[in-house]
């Protein structure tokens, strides 16, 4: 056996052990969702014998969904999530695009000071800042139980790295000369980041839209703090309403999982073409 064929077979066995590992992973990480597909069309008894079986002994029901929104109340709260999480991403992108756009195209010394204060805020953890901001937004100024309170602390935390995103992709996919020549043509520079830059942005905006809409859909920390009203809950705290203190209606819990899972899931069908160039813009120069 020659060199090129001892490479070539070597190639060939590292790729099919990749592809196993690949494989392996993807089914440890979609195990848990093909669960709650299957389950969620049996009977709680169904689901406690036979967890693992594609129908139940009862046969197939709907009977979960109906009894899961209704328990949870799930137009309310589904209207209260959809609220929140279009608002803080809509800010969120507006926010740290125009705030990375004067970043990136501005040298003064207070813009380095801010970016790279809006770097150093992006390691501290949550669970930090959990007890001022109960007491401080609670306990001082009374803001708490608002809609508005909620949204205003999501773009808070998460316009740093939004900021980060668009400061890249500014800085390496986006020329000078383009709004140069918008400027000779009379444009303000409000007017061409808003019709020159601002449109050349959208596969990280697509990006940003699906990390952000993710964490403000499914997060429960926050809101769990700052909502305490029951007709302001978000759908991950209405879930809690299936768990007991004796016993727990798992199929009316996957129920309620799965229609929380379906607008994100539907979102970034639309948007997944713009996810690859989103992530890698800014990565490299050129």
């Amino acid at each position: 056996m020659t060199e090129n064929e001892k490479a070539a077979r070597k190639k060939k066995i590292v790729h099919a052990v990749m592809i196993v590992v690949l494989v392996v992973l993807f089914i440890m990480f979609i195990f848990p969702f093909l669960i709650v597909v299957v389950n969620v069309f049996k009977t709680k008894g169904d689901i406690n014998s036979a967890p693992l079986s594609l129908i139940g002994k009862h046969g197939f029901t709907l009977d979960n969904f109906p009894k899961a929104m209704d328990k949870m109340n799930f137009w309310k709260v589904f209207g209260n999530s959809a609220i929140i999480t279009i608002s803080s991403t809509v800010i969120t992108i507006f926010v740290s695009a125009m705030a990375a756009f004067v970043i990136a195209r501005n040298n003064w010394k207070a813009t380095k000071i801010l970016f790279a204060l809006m770097i150093a805020s992006m390691v501290i953890p949550f669970q930090v800042l959990m007890v001022p901001i109960v007491s401080v937004y609670g306990g001082l100024f009374h803001v708490l139980n608002h809609r508005l309170t909620l949204i205003l602390m999501h773009v808070g935390f998460s316009v740093s790295m939004a900021t980060f995103m668009f400061d890249g992709a500014i800085r390496t996919n986006i020329p000078r000369s383009l709004e140069e020549a918008a400027e000779i043509d009379g444009c303000s520079r409000w007017a061409t980041f808003w019709k020159v830059v601002f449109p050349l942005l959208s596969p990280t905006i697509a990006t940003v839209t699906i990390i952000e809409a993710m964490a403000y859909w499914n997060d429960y920390l926050l809101p769990s703090l700052v909502l305490g009203k029951k007709d302001l809950y978000t759908i991950p705290i209405a879930t809690q309403a299936f768990y007991g203190t004796y016993s727990t209606d798992i199929g009316l819990v996957m129920a309620a999982l799965l229609l929380a899972m379906l607008p994100i899931l539907i979102l970034y069908l639309f948007l997944q073409k713009y996810i690859v160039a989103g992530v890698t813009s800014g990565a490299v120069k050129g």
